[in-house]
């Protein structure tokens, strides 16, 4: 009786409605109890699925600074972030690449509590006045994860009850060798795939508990600076070479169109010389 009953908590636990042999539809009625309890403890009823909701929140911010002050501001928002410790902000990645001394840019992404990033944005306008900069564009996007996480919840249920059942199967009927050895299979791949959920869970849980936030950071253009001037200087920097590079130019198109102007000289000098003096002797009366 080992074996009916393992696949019988199998099915039950995958929630399969293939048509079972009549042998086995009494251990399957048995199991059914268990669908009642994994629902109410994952959700609690379809009232509480609909009340309780699961948002994941993502914000993105660009700041426009005087490229003396992108350092100092991102700076400031990692030290912030650190300071707040990493069970309410973690800094996942941040870069910034200097193109010239007066173009710089530069972006910080981090995760953390959303009462965290409500505060970091509602001083973001304040901060980049106060840096003689501006905020160029905000966004927040919204990614409803409530079906996920019950899904998920109500799948890790139904596993670890399979898994007690496994136990206890082990424990109470020892059975045959080759029962006993597909029972310790059942419950290795049930134990797979509740650390699977786990940490599928865990990591959904995450994105709700802590919103992503993308700052961008650019320079705020000087008109008298010397990167406003530079395109001219390359201009004057690179008028000799521009002058020999149009010069080779025409010199190549000479060279390749000398041959074709000979070719056509040749036949205008033979059709004038000798085909066209034939032409006009016979179009004169009585030649």
């Amino acid at each position: 009786m080992t074996l009916p009953l393992l696949l019988a908590a199998a099915c039950s636990a995958e929630r399969s409605y293939a048509p079972a042999p009549p042998a086995m539809e009494m251990a399957m009625k048995s199991a059914e109890p268990m669908y009642s309890e994994v629902e109410e403890s994952a959700g609690g009823g379809a009232d509480s699925a609909s009340v309780q909701q699961y948002i994941a929140y993502s914000h993105s911010v660009g700041m426009r600074l005087p490229v003396k002050s992108i350092e100092p501001t991102m700076q400031g928002h990692i030290a912030a972030c650190k300071a707040a410790g990493p069970a309410v902000c973690v800094v996942t990645n941040s870069w910034m690449n200097a193109y010239s001394e007066d173009q710089v840019s530069a972006t910080l992404n981090l995760r953390a509590t959303p009462d965290w990033i409500e505060k970091f944005l509602s001083g973001v306008e304040a901060e980049a006045e106060a840096a003689k900069g501006e905020v160029t564009n905000r966004q927040t996007t919204a990614e409803d994860l409530t079906v996920s996480i019950i899904d998920t919840g109500a799948r890790l249920n139904a596993q670890e009850t399979l898994q007690k059942r496994l136990e206890k199967l082990l424990a109470d009927r020892p059975g045959e060798l080759g029962d006993i050895l597909e029972t310790e299979r059942e419950l290795a791949r049930v134990n797979g795939e509740i650390d699977s959920l786990k940490s599928t869970l865990a990591a959904l849980r995450q994105r709700v508990d802590m919103s992503q936030l993308a700052v961008s950071y650019d320079t705020k253009t000087n008109p008298v600076s010397q990167g406003a001037l530079q395109p001219l200087g390359e201009a004057f920097g690179n008028f000799f070479y521009n002058l020999a590079s149009a010069v080779a130019a025409v010199v190549t198109a000479f060279a390749i169109g000398l041959p074709w102007l000979l070719l056509i000289g040749v036949l205008l000098w033979i059709w004038l010389r000798a085909i066209w003096p034939r032409i006009r002797r016979k179009k004169k009366p009585g030649a």
